[in-house]
């Protein structure tokens, strides 16, 4: 996997992944923060994980959020001190059990951006079947 990340202006920088996808990071709040993104990949990474499993045991997933909450170390450098991923989940014939063991299974085992920052950052999770 490669990326670029070009200077633009001040504190503004163009993104391009090898796939050709583009995004704007800036450290001064205009756009994303690249602490903005790490958190939201978290989210993303993680909530793949937990419809990927559930579709795979054949359960109908109608919805999933993920709803996260992180602390910063207060010096610099200001790194992620704990982040906690609550996911509410929607489906038919979904039962507890089934959303339970999906987001272990994706905080212990499958989701490569939590699993990188594990020893680092305190991850809880939490979940809630609506």
């Amino acid at each position: 996997m490669r990326a670029t990340v070009s200077w633009d202006k001040e504190l503004t920088f163009n993104c391009e992944t090898e796939s050709g996808k583009h995004l704007v990071l800036d450290g001064k709040g205009e756009n994303m923060t690249p602490m903005e993104t790490v958190l939201l990949s978290v989210g993303a990474c993680s909530s793949i994980d937990v419809v990927d499993i559930l579709k795979k045991s054949r359960k109908q997933v109608t919805h999933c959020e993920c709803k996260l909450d992180a602390e910063r170390a207060e010096e610099a450098p200001r790194f992620f001190t704990s982040i906690h991923a609550h996911y509410i989940v929607s489906g038919t014939d979904l039962l507890e059990k089934n959303v339970a063991r999906a987001v272990q299974l994706s905080a212990e085992k499958y989701c490569s951006v939590m699993l990188m920052l594990t020893g680092n950052v305190k991850i809880t999770t939490s979940y809630a079947l609506v």
